[in-house]
């Protein structure tokens, strides 16, 4: 089973009126399964190495997909003519937009974030690393181990 994360071409509500049906990304159900599936060990995922970090990125983001659908919310990623992307997009509990930006290291800025906050000044952001929970102006920080209760 996929989750399946269409394109918007717009940050507005509704956001399934922007959906571009011809751009999409797949992620698996089971981020375990994934993991398996590149034969990696755990341990190694743990460490800080630049050899897996593009791969350390694509399972962060899997598993950031599958926590937002098991909380209700439908996830759609948001590009901006080939400049910039943010990871997920959505509609939250009380209507309004919101990015995701995932983040799989310590490095946590994003170019991409603030090209959208430009465009749509949205009422905040979320960001998922590692890092601990905080808040920096309008971006609320979450760490990734903390993703399960996210309701916002």
């Amino acid at each position: 089973m996929v989750n399946i994360c269409h394109r918007v071409s717009e940050g507005k509500l509704p956001l399934s009126v922007y959906v571009e049906p011809t751009f999409f990304k797949i992620y698996m159900a089971d981020t375990g399964l994934l993991h398996n599936h590149f034969c990696i060990p755990a341990h190694v995922m743990r460490e800080e190495r630049s050899d897996i970090d593009t791969i350390k990125g694509a399972i962060t983001e899997n598993f950031v997909c599958f926590s937002l659908v098991v909380n209700g919310y439908t996830p759609y990623y948001w590009e901006s003519k080939g400049r910039a992307e943010v990871d997920f997009i959505i509609q939250n509990k009380q209507g309004y937009v919101i990015p995701i930006e995932v983040k799989s290291s310590d490095n946590v800025r994003s170019k991409s974030l603030m090209r959208y906050f430009e465009l749509y000044n949205p009422p905040y952001a979320i960001r998922v690393s590692p890092k601990n929970f905080g808040s920096d102006s309008s971006i609320r920080s979450i760490p990734l181990y903390a993703l399960f209760c996210l309701d916002l």
